[in-house]
């Protein structure tokens, strides 16, 4: 099973004739992901890579069946983007633009709240369903079927866990790139219950990083809600100095909050594995699915 994307997802990609844009459509579509329309205002009627271009996310919703919209339109316009399909009823939408203005976001989140979307992002690497369907940058050699959850702030280290995983054998059900800004669509929070309702989940990795308070809240929560599934987290950034950002624009400490430390302090109490290396995060998932 997975969480979020799966070989029926039908995927509309708002920015799909710019050239990263373009990019990874013809990636996604290389992975099988079902890419069904694009959306570029005032091109409508025309077509590229295959795939029917409409000037609105209405249209397209409404011509394609499209349930998930790719995001990946300049920091200016993407607030606007995302609001454009959540206003058109979509369920999921996948925002992988950086830069966005963070009260821009801030009015896009209250906004979204009031519609049926999940947003992932922005300034993340995507979703993938290994086998299935991924949507976003992460590379399409590095997954595998398997029975790992990944959900991570850090683009890169996604990649490479993900990679180690699936070279070790153990394999993905779902990764999910929650990205790394101050204001993003879903947190830890929001994808852990995910995990906890497929089945095919045998085990969790959480890849975390300094600044903001998303990875004690996920600690809060795995304790709280009896989570019953191995946790098994890495935390970033554990040699930044305070008040200096690294990385994402949320990746910064301020006095005690946000300290890699008091991160890993939180999840050890829940009773999460915290590895110091990403090799040590494939061992320690190892030993927790050993028979």
């Amino acid at each position: 099973m997975a969480i979020l994307i799966d070989v029926s997802t039908r995927v509309l990609v708002q920015g799909i004739t710019g050239r990263e844009g373009g990019f990874h459509t013809q990636q996604m579509q290389a992975y099988g992901t079902q890419v069904v329309a694009g959306v570029v205002p005032g091109r409508g009627g025309g077509e590229t890579l295959g795939v029917p271009i409409f000037d609105t996310v209405a249209e397209a919703v409404a011509r394609t069946g499209a349930d998930t919209a790719f995001t990946i339109v300049p920091p200016a316009f993407a607030a606007d983007a995302v609001m454009e399909a959540a206003a058109a009823g979509l369920p999921l939408g996948i925002c992988v633009t950086e830069g966005i203005p963070v009260l821009d976001m801030v009015r896009a989140t209250a906004f979204i709240a009031g519609t049926p979307m999940r947003l992932i992002g922005p300034n993340c690497p995507g979703v993938m369903t290994p086998g299935q369907a991924k949507i976003g940058f992460i590379p399409n050699h590095v997954g595998r079927p398997g029975r790992v959850g990944v959900v991570a702030r850090s683009g890169t280290l996604t990649y490479e866990v993900i990679q180690g995983l699936s070279e070790s054998g153990y394999g993905e059900t779902t990764a999910v790139g929650i990205g790394g800004d101050p204001v993003l669509g879903s947190t830890f929070v929001d994808i852990l219950p995910l995990f906890a309702d497929d089945p095919a989940t045998e085990a969790v990795v959480l890849v975390g990083e300094i600044g903001g308070s998303d990875e004690e809240r996920a600690a809060e929560w795995i304790r709280s809600s009896g989570f019953d599934r191995p946790v098994i987290a890495f935390i970033s950034g554990r040699t930044a100095p305070p008040g200096k950002r690294m990385g994402h624009a949320g990746a910064i400490i301020s006095g005690s909050t946000g300290s890699a430390q008091g991160k890993i302090d939180a999840l050890t109490a829940a009773g999460a594995a915290v590895a110091d290396t990403i090799e040590e995060v494939v061992r320690l998932v190892g030993e927790r699915l050993a028979p």
